[in-house]
């Protein structure tokens, strides 16, 4: 709800249908947008209501447009209501644009009219990355569609994750961020076999997908390619763009 607002809020004219019932918009809307911050296709996409309010074959139909849009994005702006909070469809998209390989912005919106103390804002977040814990990557930015409140702060926060998510890194920069880490925290053994990490090169972009060679591809447990990731993340930042790694072993072909 307030997607067509925000797209409205930043063409300054009424292009899109604005309804407060979500769900109004049913195709996906191109507008086309210029500033001093660059050029933008705006994406307005079809409303996702709660299953008991809509027919399921429409609702069918406003997901499949919701995924063809994500698709065909750089950068997804994953707009949540702040009264109700993120709620199972915000998580079943957000999900989708991260499985996607996109850039993400979490886009709080009606923060005008929250009540807030001190701690309202880090708390919200806390909130947030909890019940989307593999988007804490993702940057947060509170809005008023309406009111245009922080709206304006979009634009660079859109370019910077665009870059980061187009971001290519040099097969030296990668192996010195390597090795350094591999010195901090030893690579796990198992069965008295230790894993053996011999270099990282950048596969492709969009997202920055890494591809590691190592001596066992078993030995290569998830609780140390998280530690890499938030290696290269620390390193490189990669603020808003999911990061892929790719495990080979010595001698396999680099797909």
């Amino acid at each position: 709800m307030g997607k067509s607002s925000l797209v409205n809020k930043i063409l300054k004219e009424e292009r899109v249908i604005v309804s407060n019932i979500a769900g109004t918009t049913r195709d996906a809307i191109d507008s086309y947008f210029e500033n001093e911050f660059g050029k933008y296709v705006f994406i307005d996409t079809a409303g996702i209501r709660r299953k008991s309010k809509v027919n399921e074959a429409i609702e069918k139909f406003s997901v499949m447009r919701t995924l063809l849009a994500i698709e065909r994005a750089d950068v997804c702006l994953m707009m949540i209501d702040a009264e109700e909070g993120v709620t199972d469809q915000d998580a079943k998209i957000a999900g989708e644009a991260h499985e996607a390989g996109k850039g993400i912005i979490l886009v709080i919106n009606k923060w005008d009219i929250i009540e807030k103390d001190t701690y309202t804002i880090e708390q919200f977040k806390k909130d947030v990355y909890n019940k989307l814990s593999y988007l804490t990557y993702a940057p947060i930015l509170f809005i008023s569609a309406k009111t245009g409140q922080r709206v304006n702060k979009l634009y660079e926060i859109i370019n910077q994750v665009s870059s980061q998510n187009a971001l290519r890194v040099t097969t030296s920069m990668l192996n010195q961020v390597l090795n350094e880490a591999i010195a901090i925290v030893q690579p796990p053994t198992d069965k008295g076999k230790r894993l053996k990490i011999y270099y990282m090169t950048q596969a492709t972009t969009k997202p920055p997908t890494f591809v590691v060679f190592v001596n066992n591809k078993e030995l290569f447990h998830f609780s140390y390619e998280r530690y890499l990731v938030n290696q290269l993340r620390k390193e490189f930042g990669l603020i808003g763009t999911p990061i892929r790694m790719l495990v080979r072993e010595k001698g396999e072909k680099e797909e």
